[in-house]
């Protein structure tokens, strides 16, 4: 065990033992173990945006248990996914990558201004499969945040009892924000803020733009001088957000980028601002493997 790794995990004392080891157990795996940094691959795309327009251009990736070899093979910290991936090959990969269940989940099959997530697994399930953590997507700024919140809290509470790493998709959007707004600097370092506050040890969250989206927050950037000229300085911002960097803040890969030096150029602003990583998956899973791999080298770099 690190010093790096003993830190982090120092910041997590209310929680039990069991949450404490399955959160080293993703902070000691692979290629950034004990680094204290992580890159996570996360595959429920299949579900938000449907299957052709995830694997349609890589059709291995329909495959679950390519995912698992994609993760295992390249050194990730953990491996993300709905119940229905893993329980495809939670068997045939026991014990060789740590296992976040992604426990809401939400289509795309219906136009909506305020976007749900449905729950889809529970936290026996993810203690049947081993995993070491349930992950669930929180939407601030929809009209059904509210009972996404509550939904959110009285879930954590079973799985930390259950000694479960909480994991949350902490991400702005629905009829209370602009388009613009759902990456801007003061909303995406709010979403931070609400999924800290609400016991979440791992917080995902997307790449912050300059865009300021509430009048009110403008007038504190503005005044104190709060610096978010570059992406570096805007994930700083975020990461103090959670805390003052005392919980876990990884960034979105988003969608599939064809300038791979963009996603590099985004990994080392990650680095250099504070952050603890990415959760990427459209950007792995979209290219083939042999690519894939050479692309994850890439960011293990950066980080390592």
């Amino acid at each position: 065990m690190t010093e790096r790794v003993r830190e982090i995990l120092s910041w997590y004392r209310s929680d039990n033992p069991g949450v404490q080891t399955n959160l080293a157990r993703m902070l000691n795996q692979g290629r950034l173990g004990g680094t204290g940094r992580m890159v996570i691959l996360p595959v429920d795309q299949g579900w938000e945006h449907g299957p052709v327009r995830s694997f349609g251009p890589n059709p291995e990736g329909y495959d679950p248990h390519y995912h698992f070899r994609m993760a295992i093979e390249a050194g990730l910290n953990a491996y993300a996914a709905p119940l229905g991936f893993l329980e495809a090959g939670a068997a045939d990969f026991a014990g060789e990558i740590p296992l976040i269940l992604k426990a809401n989940n939400h289509d795309s099959l219906a136009d909506e201004k305020d976007s749900w997530q449905a729950v889809t697994a529970s936290v026996k399930d993810a203690i049947r499969l081993g995993c070491v953590g349930v992950g669930m997507t929180i939407y601030p700024g929809s009209a059904l945040r509210k009972e996404m919140y509550e939904e959110l809290r009285e879930y954590a509470a079973e799985a930390k009892a259950s000694g479960l790493a909480v994991v949350t998709w902490s991400y702005p959007r629905g009829s209370s924000i602009s388009k613009e707004g759902e990456t801007a600097i003061d909303v995406c370092g709010y979403a931070a803020q609400i999924a800290a506050q609400l016991g979440s040890h791992i917080i995902k969250v997307k790449l912050p733009s300059s865009h300021i989206e509430q009048d009110a927050a403008k007038k504190v950037f503005d005044k104190e001088k709060i610096a978010i000229g570059t992406l570096a300085e805007r994930v700083k911002h975020v990461t103090q957000c959670a805390f003052a960097g005392r919980r876990i803040v990884i960034f979105s890969g988003g969608a599939k980028k064809d300038n791979d030096q963009e996603v590099f150029d985004e990994c080392k602003a990650i680095r250099d601002g504070g952050g603890f990583g990415s959760i990427i998956g459209r950007n792995v899973f979209q290219r083939k493997r042999n690519d894939a791999l050479k692309f994850l080298e890439s960011i293990l770099k950066i980080y390592g």
